[in-house]
This record gives structure tokens, sequence and C-alpha cells, in this order.
């Protein structure tokens, strides 16, 4: 009962708080166990009995934050990408339509795994986004209504293996192997994800950098399009499509992308065998 209690009162905060402006949200596993959500407090993090985007009920349990391993904050069953979205990375007139594919789920990894490089890459390159999660099913969205379901923005590299861009008929395995896909390392709801300043590091060097109000096809604009030829369900991504040129990654570099208000992804490139 006493458990209960604390329960339904920590509820009550946490929905109290969730209308007070920006949330943040995570995913992590304690001893490499279970993986739970959590929302970030001063204080800790507080356990949530689902997604935040399932409601917002907290378990009672509160974690520390150096207790625990940061996961991906994302639990996709679908993950759209958007190519040539930013002038910078053209050449050429913009396309009339969005450039749209599908990567796996399993290529996701989080902030606090490394990117392994397959042991047959030849040219590796790194690629800084943002990525919205969505928040409720949407099925033929119109734009004036598509921010109604966005429910939050995290950071992303978009790992493209370049010489199997250049080989393959598809983009799946050059954009969506195991492990190309890096998230967080938090979820954040209610930041101005048309107004987000993109920036990534190689090494420490900045080689990308730019703003989200640059897109060709801004996010209301790409969950319009998408939900009219598929169905999007709670926790699926889109990303954003990266900016400027980039350069080849090899094992024992580090890249960073960080969003402006959101936070710094970094993970290291190890050597796959």
């Amino acid at each position: 009962m006493k458990r209960f209690i604390i329960a339904i009162a920590a509820s009550l905060f946490l929905l109290c708080s969730f209308t007070a402006g920006a949330q943040t949200f995570v995913r992590y596993s304690e001893d490499g166990g279970e993986i739970h959500w959590g929302m970030v407090h001063d204080d800790g993090i507080y356990e949530l009995a689902n997604a935040p985007y399932n409601g917002l009920v907290h378990t009672g349990e509160i974690v520390q934050r150096e207790g625990v391993k940061l996961e991906a904050p994302v639990d996709p069953t679908s993950v759209f990408m958007t190519a040539f979205n930013f002038r910078s990375h053209i050449s050429g007139d913009p396309a009339e339509f969005p450039g749209l594919f599908l990567v796996p789920a399993s290529s996701i990894i989080g902030p606090e795994d490394p990117i392994v490089r397959p042991a047959d890459s030849r040219n590796l390159h790194y690629e800084a986004e943002m990525a919205i999660v969505i928040g409720k099913r949407a099925e033929n969205v119109s734009l004036e209504d598509a921010h109604e379901y966005i429910f939050g923005v995290t950071a992303g590299n978009d790992v493209s293996e370049r010489a199997w861009q250049d080989d393959d008929i598809q983009w799946v395995r050059a954009k969506g192997s195991r492990g190309f896909n890096a998230v967080g390392p938090v979820l954040v709801q209610g930041a101005d994800y048309k107004n987000i300043q993109i920036t990534g590091r190689h090494n420490g060097e900045v080689v990308q950098a730019e703003n989200t109000s640059d897109l060709i096809f801004g996010m209301e604009e790409m969950v319009s399009y998408i939900s009219t030829y598929f169905t999007l369900e709670p926790g699926d991504l889109i990303w954003s499509g990266t900016m400027g040129s980039t350069r080849a990654m090899v094992p024992g570099d580090v890249y960073e992308v960080e969003l402006s208000g959101i936070g710094i992804l970094r993970n290291e490139v190890v050597q796959g065998k």
C-alpha cells in the first residue's frame, strides 16, 4: 500500500510538471539488465512504467544517473530517414518530394555504445542529424495538424558506408547495418524543433553545423508526407537528413552530435571482426 501511494503521488507530481515546459526522458539499464524508461529531474531519474508518449506513470523508483547505463532514448517500430534535406548537402535544385528511405530498428544504438566499423567497410562516414519521435498513431495527417503528432526530439548520427551506397541497388546495408545509427543521449519534449542548431564534431573539430530552420522539408512536412503512405506508430523515428559534406571515420575516432538545448551524443568508432 505504501509503495502504491508513493507511486500515485509521484505520478501526480510528474503530470503537474509535464505541463511546465520542456521535459527530458531517457531509457536506461542497470548491470546489463532490463531496460526502463525514466524522466530526468535534478534529484535523479524517475522510473516510468512505460514510454512517456504512452502516459506518465511513475513506478515509485528513483535511480541515480551514475548508477545506470544510458540506452538509446527511443523504441521505434519503424525508422524513417530523409536524404538530401539541407541545400548544403546537395548540388543543383532540391527534389520535389522528400528523399525518403527506411532502415531497420536493429540499426539503433545508444549514447554509451561504440560504433562498430564492419570488417569489410572501406569508407565509413558520419552524418549529424536531428530525429523526432512520434507520439501517437498517424495516418493521412494534414500539414496543419502534424505538430500534434510530434512527441519530442533527440540527436542522431546516421553512420553511412559510402562505398556500399555506390555499390548497392538500395541503401539498406549502407545506412541500416547493425549499430549504424547512434541516438541520444536524451529525448526532449517541448523543444522548438524548427530552430535547433545541429553541430557535428569529429575528434573535437567542428565539421558540420546548421540549423533545423534550414531544412528543405521541415519535420511537420515529413510527418504529413510519410503518414500519407505509411502508418506511423507511437515511438517511430523520423530523421532530418544531414548538412554539408562528410568525411570518413576510422577506429579510435570519436564523433559528437550536439543539438542546442538538447544534449551531446558521443560515440567512439571501434573495429569489428
